[in-house]
């Protein structure tokens, strides 16, 4: 048939296909508690062809309450518990209920207390003191009110979840606005917003969030990083589309690029979200979403234009949070290049630097935080003379004394800022000359006074330099860098760093291969 156009025109739906979807979900859990074989052979016989929404019953049994807590245990997701109050005890159902609420702290299973014997266990007590969900005596339970009495539980288990996924959803997004600028924080945007749309949809719960890695929508060559993933989907976190997903995914991505609009097909709905700075996301949801109410459309509408707005919003700040990693990274690369050194070098530092802190354990923000510190080790040699940067030679001992300041200069050129990564690039720029057994200049600093950013730069510093062509001096090879390393262990470079660099060498050689040599200008 013709696409329908719905609400509005952001949201219209697919051609759709002869085939009729049809979700692959597990049964909807039923504990069978009662120390009669027969009561549980009568509930499978009278509830073997019960479907709702879809899902049939998946028929558990326990014959004690003893089992029955072991049962649950193990099975936190059972929906419904038909529970016998007289077993092992005249009030051992009893104990199970209040097991589950309070010991177990489950509040979702719906407990449905059966007994032969009232007497043994008073309605009115029991619903006042106990929180079960209903109370049936075996006797009223024919096929019919079992079945309506089933479908009503599972209702409430159904609502239940709808609600605490919601809240979850909505804890997540908090959370993701009140770290609005922490670097992770549309990643968790996003896991938020995948929850909270499977609440509102009520859909299964296998969707994808994408961003398009930077590439404009209107190129032919869209390639879609998956950002966050839930279900089925979350083992492709962090890969991209094209290369994990089905292709009839991935022709539902080039449609709706291709539409510039979200999408509902048979099976799925698919979010369109530009942002505005030639940067989509989108999100993927599975489920039969053309089944949806005209209330659930228009929450969607709302919920869509609200994430839409939220989107713009994270990717301008990342934007900014990479426009300042460049313009710190190109500083460094001027300063670099005014000493005809190779315009690379600050970006192998980084990456060399960045690297070693993660395998010494600083962990991700350390480590990223001197990453993006590390290229203005050397701003500071902006006060030195272009005569002396600029010789083809080795420094005399007299023009050294006039190199030596620049430690202290690049510091007081970023000392007086308060930013974590301006901080952390002036102790860098003073200390990274420091020597581990107390040689180094400017302060004379020794072992683990000297701060680990400094340390790590200056191994960082050292390796690069050696391993490359500078103005004075060849590159030296890789065996005669390697021995120099190992013979300043414990003299200028920290013992433990050393250690971690030698031991995984291949990896840091590997980015001198990813960022070669370029001579400035």
């Amino acid at each position: 048939m013709d696409s329908e156009i719905l609400l509005g025109e952001d949201l219209i739906f697919a051609e759709e296909i002869a085939t009729e979807f049809r979700p692959e979900r597990e049964g909807w859990k039923l504990l069978i508690v009662d120390d009669e074989e027969e009561i549980h052979t009568i509930t499978r016989m009278a509830m073997q062809d019960f479907i709702f929404e879809e899902r049939s019953l998946t028929f558990i049994s326990a014959y004690s309450g003893a089992e029955a807590k072991a049962v649950l245990e193990d099975h936190p997701d059972t929906a419904i518990m038909l529970l016998d109050v007289v077993m092992e005890s005249d009030h051992a159902g009893l104990e199970v209920a209040r097991y589950v609420r309070e010991t177990l702290g489950n509040t979702f299973v719906r407990i449905i207390l059966r007994t032969g014997r009232p007497g043994q266990a008073p309605e009115r007590k029991v619903i006042s003191e106990y929180d079960i969900n209903d109370y049936k005596e075996k006797t009223e339970l024919t096929v019919q009110k079992l079945t309506t009495t089933i479908i009503s539980a599972l209702r409430s288990y159904r609502d239940l979840h709808i609600i605490d996924r919601n809240r979850r959803g909505l804890m997540k997004i908090i959370n993701a606005s009140a770290h609005l600028f922490e670097i992770q924080s549309l990643r968790q945007f996003a896991n938020g917003v995948l929850t909270q749309l499977l609440s509102i949809l009520n859909l299964d719960e296998s969707s994808l969030y994408l961003h398009d890695a930077g590439f404009s929508v209107s190129s032919l060559d869209n390639d879609f990083l998956i950002l966050a993933a839930t279900g089925r989907f979350e083992p492709f976190v962090d890969k991209r589309a094209t290369n994990v997903m089905p292709a009839e995914i991935n022709d539902r991505l080039a449609q709706v690029i291709g539409a510039k609009c979200s999408l509902f097909f048979p099976d799925a709905y698919v979010g369109y979200f530009p942002t505005g700075s030639g940067r989509t996301g989108i999100l993927y949801l599975t489920g039969y979403v053309q089944k949806m109410a005209d209330l659930d459309r228009d929450l969607l509408r709302l919920f869509s234009t609200n994430v839409s707005i939220a989107f713009k919003n994270l990717d301008l700040n990342s934007e900014i949070i990479e426009t300042q990693k460049e313009v710190i990274l190109t500083l460094g690369e001027v300063v670099e290049s005014r000493s005809l050194e190779m315009a690379n070098h600050v970006k192998r530092v980084a990456e060399v630097s960045h690297l070693l802190a993660m395998k010494a354990g600083l962990g991700e923000d350390r480590s990223e935080i001197l990453r993006l510190a590390s290229p203005m080790h050397d701003v500071g040699k902006v006060g030195v003379p272009d005569a002396i940067l600029f010789k083809p030679s080795r420094p005399t001992p007299e023009e050294f004394d006039q190199i030596r300041p620049h430690a202290a200069i690049g510091y007081e050129i970023l000392r007086k800022s308060r930013r974590e990564i301006m901080e952390a690039a002036a102790v860098i720029a003073h200390q990274h000359h420091e020597h581990w057994d107390g040689t180094g200049y400017p302060a004379g600093l020794a072992g683990e006074n000297i701060h680990i950013y400094a340390r790590i730069t200056g191994l960082a510093d050292v390796f690069d330099a050696l391993s490359h062509q500078r103005v004075y001096k060849e590159a030296w090879n890789i065996e005669d860098v390697l021995e120099y390393v190992r013979n300043e262990r414990g003299k200028h470079f920290d013992p433990t760093l050393v250690d971690i660099f030698l031991n995984d060498f291949d990896e840091f050689l590997a980015i001198n291969e990813k960022h070669p040599v370029q001579k400035a200008g």
